[in-house]
């Protein structure tokens, strides 16, 4: 049996249910998820992209301030939309670096091969199709430079915050002594706005959801019935803690291939994804007890999202 199917059953069999977030993105979660991040409602999107229009050329600087020559890495690249600004920029400029986007959807890093070096000539691109680290460890044999590795639009608030500093050793322990780190967090702010990210009026987040369990229909053979689960975000403004949930509106029972039946209590819930905010003091801890050290600290205008920029000790 493969691991999705393994990952769904195992999921779905828990108290309480749960599904992995890293299966949203298949072809339809890829194009879903691009129309959430145009939305209005969906803030982190505006502010990141700020960053990278208005303070371009600041970035770079800091790059070569610290390093004489590097590639640039991103971790689940997407349509590198953000990214292409930085990239133009230093294309513009004359750095030499090749651009290395990581993403586990083939069809991701399909597009990206076939379009982003046309819309920015002189464009080095390769791109990698897989694990962040499995990636990551592939690229060691490819160059030896230095390497800048971009994380942006908060990925990181996807992972558990009990488990955010783990994951940082783990990408340290990939990276060599004066590699760095650009990683994008969404900061803590009026719940409100918040729970409006994940909640947009048209309904686009929950789409993006609720394509999940149309995926395991296709590609699993179950049998859920789509307009049987509510979308619910959920936000707590003490931990910082942003869950989604799809919520069953009644008692019904779902067909996962020819394997077995799960059962669904009226109002029981399968937690989908977490969207963790942070204070910017957590930003520099985790720096610090990770391996790395904070260089510096780029701000959109409201103040609402950081790109943190770190070097590996």
């Amino acid at each position: 049996m493969n691991q999705f199917f393994q990952n769904v059953w195992k999921g779905l069999n828990s108290s309480p249910k749960y599904l992995e977030s890293k299966y949203f993105y298949d072809e339809a979660g890829d194009k879903i998820f691009e129309e959430i991040m145009e939305c209005p409602e969906y803030y982190l999107t505006n502010c990141e992209r700020e960053i990278f229009q208005k303070q371009t050329a600041a970035l770079t600087d800091k790059f070569l301030s610290q390093l004489k020559e590097f590639d640039v890495v991103e971790l689940g690249a997407g349509s590198a939309a953000k990214t292409s600004y930085l990239l133009k920029h230093m294309v513009s400029q004359g750095i030499d670096f090749t651009y290395y986007p990581i993403d586990i959807s083939g069809n991701v890093i399909s597009n990206l091969t076939k379009n982003l070096p046309a819309k920015i000539p002189g464009l080095i691109l390769h791109g990698l199709n897989g694990d962040y680290f499995d990636m990551l460890d592939e690229l060691k044999l490819m160059s030896d430079r230095n390497k800048v590795v971009l994380f942006l639009g908060s990925s990181i608030g996807n992972i558990n915050l009990e488990d955010t500093e783990d994951f940082f050793r783990l990408l340290r322990s990939h990276l060599l002594p004066g590699d760095m780190v650009l990683i994008g967090f969404d900061l803590k702010k009026d719940p409100q706005i918040i729970l409006a990210a994940y909640n947009d009026k048209e309904g686009i987040t929950k789409r993006f959801n609720l394509n999940l369990l149309k995926r395991i229909n296709k590609d699993l053979d179950a049998d859920f019935d789509i307009t049987a689960f509510e979308h619910k975000p959920v936000y707590d403004a003490e931990t910082g803690a942003c869950k989604s949930y799809l919520v069953s509106s009644k008692n019904q029972s779902v067909r996962i291939g020819e394997v077995g039946r799960i059962q669904f209590n009226k109002g029981e819930s399968i937690y989908m994804e977490i969207s963790q905010k942070y204070t910017v003091a957590q930003t520099d801890t985790f720096a610090i007890n990770s391996g790395f050290k904070p260089v510096h600290h780029f701000f959109d205008s409201k103040n609402w999202f950081l790109d943190t920029l770190w070097q590996a000790v």
